[in-house]
């Protein structure tokens, strides 16, 4: 785990609270995937159990061990079993309780981290909510969560929130760069992150991963070509993708709203901040048959759907809508020669 990038408000009042001893019981960090909420809360569970000189000094054996997942008193609850996306149970939250009822092992405060908290089933919310009510000593409990309005306004009630913003992109090339990134590969990854650093800093550590993602960015040129049957086909894939994973079907559309943006770009001859220069020879073969208007309503659309999905709309009609909506070309070859 490396430092925190950004968020010097948050932290800030943090290291306030633990300075004069008016650290809350459990906060609710909420942010769009990837700003940084796991971080954060890691942060923050070094800073409750380290025993240098200033908190967290993220060399100490307590800050050390934290930062390697190996510390038994920090406990994180995941929400991935081979890739798919799992519902938080009871089971789970119950053995935060049993945990937490315990004294803490090799540190000095119990932390439990849980994970995409909006994925808490309803009889885990209520089992917290006692947890929340009463907490024990010694305890410390991160509800991090990216659709905050999925939670009970009982259970965020009882957290202290905090919430988590998208960075300006020169912070987080600024941050890469820090790192030993050369300046137009952080600039680059920093275009790419759309302000969440760990988007940027997955695709530094995995450059297939941002290869496959530059794929699912140019598909929507083969979209506006693809015929009526073919959109279907592709809304009924990705809505059982959606079952599976959302993060996944999100993460598409993210990419899908990066190429429309960049479009426009190439149409206000603003190539210069393109997200994915790379596809930038297909955009201006697109960008005379595409007017701004078709742009701006595909850019819509994409995050209706976005918002739709986050309420739980049905997703194959969702993606229906979205495919439909995006224009229709006659040509075959996108792509310029």
């Amino acid at each position: 785990m490396g430092p925190v990038i950004g968020h010097e408000g948050v932290l800030r009042l943090l290291k306030q609270s633990l300075q004069k001893g008016r650290l809350a019981h459990s906060y609710l960090l909420v942010g769009p995937p990837h700003v940084g909420k796991m971080t954060v809360a890691l942060y923050l569970a070094q800073a409750v159990n380290c025993t240098g000189s200033s908190q967290p000094c993220r060399a100490c054996s307590q800050c050390v061990r934290i930062a390697s997942g190996r510390h038994a008193d920090v406990q994180v609850l995941g929400l991935r079993e081979g890739g798919a996306t799992k519902e938080i149970s009871i089971d789970q939250v119950r053995e935060i309780q049993r945990a937490a009822s315990l004294k803490p092992f090799e540190g000095s405060c119990r932390v439990f981290i849980v994970e995409g908290a909006e994925r808490l089933s309803a009889h885990a919310t209520n089992a917290l909510l006692k947890t929340l009510e009463e907490p024990p000593p010694q305890v410390l409990l991160l509800l991090l969560a990216t659709d905050e309005e999925a939670l009970l306004p009982t259970l965020r009630s009882r957290c202290q929130r905090l919430e988590l913003y998208s960075l300006g992109v020169q912070e987080v090339a600024r941050a890469l760069e820090e790192r030993g990134v050369a300046p137009k590969m952080a600039q680059h990854l920093a275009l790419h992150s759309q302000g969440c650093p760990g988007i940027a800093l997955r695709a530094l550590e995995e450059p297939e991963w941002l290869e496959a993602q530059e794929v699912e960015a140019e598909q929507v040129a083969q979209l506006l070509t693809a015929s009526l049957h073919q959109r279907f086909a592709l809304a009924a894939e990705l809505a059982q993708r959606f079952q599976a994973n959302r993060e996944d079907v999100q993460a598409v559309l993210g990419l899908w709203l990066e190429w429309w943006r960049d479009l426009l770009l190439v149409k206000e001859g603003a190539t210069a901040y393109l997200v994915h220069p790379e596809l930038r020879p297909t955009l201006e073969g697109l960008a005379p048959e595409v007017d701004a208007l078709a742009v701006a309503r595909s850019l819509r659309l994409i995050q209706e759907t976005l918002d739709v999905l986050d309420q739980n709309a049905n997703a194959r009609m969702a993606l229906e809508h979205l495919l439909l909506g995006f224009p229709f070309l006659e040509r075959q070859e996108t792509a310029a020669t």
